[in-house]
């Protein structure tokens, strides 16, 4: 579980041991999206009338029912195929709701055009232009130390990336939203009461969270480079991006082994820099904010069949 912000909090218990799908989603424009094992649900506050509308969904592609995709190493790729797909779907969902309150229509051409913009950016941004900065700092004898500095510009890259994003209004809207899913699944996994006054009790950072994930990647990155070598410079372009599949897969291994462990100090340790760097990827939430988190979950847990911890509060006291 995250760590509390407030010093006051006392450590907040981990899920159940029985608790086999850990929920978890993303922010998304003046919402989140919250996803369960079967059903997903995505809660936007519309900026004109104030009002929180809903989108559910059933998760029916093979990536969410086959076992395959559920494989060591293989449920990597699953977590990229889910960012890609789900997680697309909800923000482009979000932005056409804002949109429409605003009496503005967006339609499908104009949302690939963006993604297609952005994807050469960021392949740009942070494949190519890694690569030549390093052309120019570093011998192409040692292929270890090419690959190192290639992976601390990158670094470099990303923090600079979002710390300057995050001085964008709009941006950092969406980061409050961020904070607000850490903050409502830390208060449901502690079977806490869900209400924007308990939750926003909790951490906005998050041990599972996909910016945590982002740094081990670019870690992961410099060993499974290193043995390459250095080849020509469309070769190093291909193998960068050939080479994010096996990436992803190894990282959310380490991840998920570091979940399982994460009571010990060592691995606390290991893990204290990836929390930190959710601090320029999230920020504290309103008491609205954490209502439209908590409205996301609840839909999917009702989707599922699933009691909220105010059910098994009252079941107990019955």
């Amino acid at each position: 579980m995250p760590l509390a912000d407030d010093p006051q909090v006392p450590d907040q218990p981990v899920a159940p041991a029985k608790e086999k799908f850990f929920y978890g989603g993303q922010a998304v424009i003046e919402g989140v999206m919250m996803r369960g094992p079967h059903h997903y649900a995505v809660a936007v506050r519309l900026p004109q009338t104030k009002e929180i509308v809903v989108d559910r969904g059933e998760l029916r592609a093979g990536v969410y029912t086959q076992r395959f995709w559920k494989l060591p190493f293989v449920r990597g790729l699953a977590l990229m195929a889910e960012t890609l797909h789900l997680g697309m779907k909800s923000l482009i969902w979000s932005v056409n709701m804002n949109a429409r309150s605003k009496d503005v229509e967006i339609g499908k051409r104009e949302i690939a055009i963006s993604l297609v913009t952005s994807a050469i950016f960021g392949l740009l941004l942070f494949i190519v232009l890694p690569l030549v900065a390093t052309g120019f700092t570093v011998r192409r004898s040692n292929s270890f130390l090419f690959v190192f500095v290639e992976g601390l510009i990158r670094v470099g890259l990303i923090l600079g990336y979002l710390s300057l994003i995050a001085l964008l209004p709009d941006v950092r809207r969406v980061f409050q939203y961020h904070g607000a899913e850490h903050k409502v699944i830390s208060c449901f996994e502690a079977s806490d009461e869900l209400t924007p006054e308990r939750a926003r009790r909790y951490s906005r950072l998050h041990p599972r969270c996909g910016t945590s994930f982002l740094l081990v990647v670019m870690i992961v990155a410099i060993f499974v480079f290193a043995p390459i070598g250095l080849p020509a410079w469309w070769v190093l372009v291909l193998t960068r991006i050939l080479g994010v599949p096996l990436i992803a897969g190894i990282s959310f291994e380490l991840i998920k082994w570091a979940g399982r462990n994460r009571s010990r100090p060592w691995v606390k340790a290991i893990m204290y820099p990836g929390l930190q760097l959710q601090r320029l990827t999230t920020r504290e939430p309103q008491l609205d904010q954490l209502e439209v988190s908590i409205k996301a979950l609840k839909e999917v847990l009702a989707l599922e069949g699933r009691e909220t911890p105010e059910d098994r509060r009252v079941e107990v006291m019955a």
